[in-house]
Order: C-alpha cells, then sequence, then structure tokens
C-alpha cells in the first residue's frame, strides 16, 4: 500500500464512501455468457468490508458508467441504496449524493481504477484505489491499496479509513467476543 502524508488525517474526517464498480468491486472482466447474460465476480471480503463500514453508521453509493442488473443485484444485497448506473461523467451523481445526504467533500472518499474517475475523485476529500489502477489514478489517490481490484482493495481501503477513525479494533473484539455477530452478510 502507498499513501500521501496526510492519508490518515483526510481518513478520520469520512463519513461516506462512493465505488466504482468495474475495476474496483469487480477485477474488471466482464463475463459474458453463449446467451447474452453478463457476469460478474464481486469478492466477499470486499463486502464484509462496506457492510462493517454501513455498521458503524456511515453511508455507502455506488457510481458506475455501465447499465448492469448484476450491479443492482449486488448493490441490493449490500445495502447501498444509492446507486447510479450508467454514469460514464460522474459528476451529477457525485453532486446528487452530496445534496441528497447533506455531506461537505472532505466527508467523502471515493475509489476509483480508471480515467473516467479523476473528475470525482479530485473533488473528495479521499480519493483511493486500487493497486491495478491507472497511473493517472494512482498519481491523484491519498491511497493506493496493495490489493488489485475485485480482490480486497475495498476491504484494505475500509479497514485503513476506520483505523484511521479509531473503530477498528473495537470492530475486530466483536467478532472475536463469544457472543453472537448479526448483520453483517456479505
Amino acid at each position: 500500500m502507498v499513501f500521501a502524508a496526510d492519508a490518515t488525517e483526510r481518513a478520520r474526517r469520512v463519513r461516506f464512501i462512493i465505488f466504482d464498480v468495474d475495476g474496483v468491486l469487480t477485477d474488471g472482466g466482464i463475463y459474458t455468457g453463449e446467451t447474452g447474460e453478463f457476469m460478474k465476480p464481486f469478492y466477499v471480503r470486499d463486502g464484509l468490508g462496506i457492510r462493517l463500514w454501513q455498521n458503524e453508521g456511515f453511508g455507502t453509493a455506488i457510481i458506475t458508467g455501465r447499465k448492469s442488473a448484476i450491479v443492482s443485484l449486488r448493490a441490493a444485497e449490500l445495502k447501498i441504496e444509492d446507486t447510479y448506473l450508467g454514469h460514464i461523467d460522474k459528476r451529477s451523481a457525485y453532486a446528487d449524493i452530496k445534496a441528497r445526504h447533506g455531506l461537505l467533500d472532505e466527508e467523502i472518499a471515493y475509489i476509483g481504477d480508471d480515467l473516467v474517475d479523476l473528475a470525482v475523485m479530485g473533488q473528495v476529500g479521499f480519493a483511493a484505489a486500487p493497486a491495478d489502477a491507472a497511473d493517472e489514478v494512482c498519481a491523484l489517490s491519498h491511497f493506493v491499496a496493495h490489493a488489485p481490484g475485485g480482490r480486497g482493495a475495498v476491504r484494505e481501503i475500509v479497514e485503513f479509513l476506520l483505523k484511521a477513525q479509531g473503530r477498528w479494533a473495537e470492530i475486530v473484539a466483536r467478532f472475536s467476543a463469544p457472543t453472537k455477530v448479526t448483520n453483517v452478510s456479505q
């Protein structure tokens, strides 16, 4: 992982994470079956990281350039209500999220991997990327994960945010306790 000198301070202010999908929540591959259906692999640890973030009372959203029923299904499974599909230019969706939730730029993290993400990444308080993101995206990011997209980058970034906010040890303790852990479907 690589992070900017002020990454921890920036991470402390984050209350909301916006995710790109292809190359961030997935490995960037698009799998087409013989009947034309598209499939996308999602990584379960990334899903758990998102749910842990939400369980701390924080918000999440998706902005993606593609329209995909599979993304809608995964977003519903992860309880991500703000899902913007088919937004190549992500700036209007970003403005809508800020307005709907009363957020300031510095309270938002955005995780992206390619050129279509640059405009929003330049506005947020905490920009992050998977290890295999485009060079221009990595250069703009406050945190670049060790893991690639769709294989743990989101989880790594969420853990960094939660650790910076002093919440990670308590989360781990809840899973270590003999009592039942609930509401963390991945």
